[in-house]
């Protein structure tokens, strides 16, 4: 049996798919199976895929249908014993797979493995996530509380995680009534950080592409279907790290929609949040008036071409 099947959606990346399957090629570790799943590419992203000739390489193709449904067909399609993720304009250091693995025979019992990963920008502007109650140099484990740790940056980042293919048969795959990237990937991380434990290892080796040619921008926000997060509202009730978490996405949900317009949705998110759990500057922007909001918005996009990083929840 496949050791590691590596799920790769591919929706018009023509100009760093290529980058990101050399990454995966040139990993330490081998016995892998890749599964690009074509979401209905119309520039040259298939025809890219084509050049390469490993034989370890699988290229579905299917209509547009979104990320979460390109990604239940690639793991209805493995054969491999462990699913790793890997967006298609994102790119992994050569000890990545190595890593997970390690990982995956360490600790059997976790039914989430991660890395440690950066945000590139350029080369002049990389970001290294530091996580609360990890330590910061080489260390590997469990992790104590998933949702604490994760309030600042997320511990589990699409493109630095694996999970055991028994857990997802157990758990379920990616919700497909998300959308575009609107909390399909953490709807999932939470379920399973419910009932597994969750293994960490802080080495690098994930890149997280910020300067792609498609991200999700905001202007998209109204054709997204963002996950509801009241689907754990039991859990939350005995669970004090889950519920500050899922404040902390209804608060980002709610400023979200109210940026783009949406006043109903806005409200929606902001009727559930305890206010205890927010910072003072998030409770802060969720009372100004739109237009404020969106001239302090597009200041900190100014910021951040400059190097400089602010952040509405901590």
């Amino acid at each position: 049996m496949i050791s590691i099947s590596i799920i790769i959606p591919l929706y018009n990346k023509e100009k760093a798919i290529e980058k990101t399957l050399k990454s995966v090629f040139h990993q330490s570790f081998t016995d892998y199976e890749v599964l690009v799943i074509n979401d209905g590419s119309t520039d040259k992203s298939e025809e890219k895929v084509k050049r390469f000739s490993d034989e370890r390489l699988r290229l579905i193709s299917t209509e547009n249908r979104g990320v979460s449904q390109a990604r239940n067909l690639g793991i209805s399609e493995s054969k491999g014993k462990l699913i790793a993720f890997l967006d298609a304009d994102d790119y992994w250091f050569p000890n990545h797979l190595e890593s997970l693995f390690q990982l995956y025979q360490n600790f059997p019992e976790a039914g989430l493995l991660a890395t440690n990963y950066q945000f590139y920008y350029s080369y002049k502007k990389i970001i290294q996530p530091v996580f609360d109650d990890i330590p910061t140099e080489n260390w590997n484990g469990i992790v104590t509380d998933f949702f604490h740790s994760s309030m600042k940056f997320r511990i589990a980042w699409t493109s630095a995680v694996a999970v055991p293919k028994k857990v997802l048969d157990d758990i379920g795959n990616f919700d497909e009534n998300i959308t575009l990237g609107a909390g399909e990937d953490t709807d999932l991380w939470i379920r399973i950080a419910l009932k597994y434990s969750v293994a960490f290892d802080n080495e690098v080796s994930a890149i997280y592409q910020m300067e792609s040619e498609n991200r999700i921008s905001l202007h998209k926000t109204l054709e997204r279907k963002f996950s509801k997060l009241d689907k754990f509202s039991n859990e939350e009730q005995s669970n004090s790290s889950l519920n500050k978490y899922l404040d902390m996405y209804r608060a980002e949900f709610a400023l979200k929609h109210k940026l783009a317009g949406d006043l109903q949705s806005f409200h929606f998110y902001k009727n559930a949040i305890s206010k205890e759990n927010l910072h003072w500057k998030t409770k802060f922007l969720l009372l100004l008036p739109n237009p404020v909001l969106q001239v302090l918005y597009y200041m900190k996009k100014k910021l951040e071409f400059f190097n400089i990083q602010t952040s509405a929840y901590h």
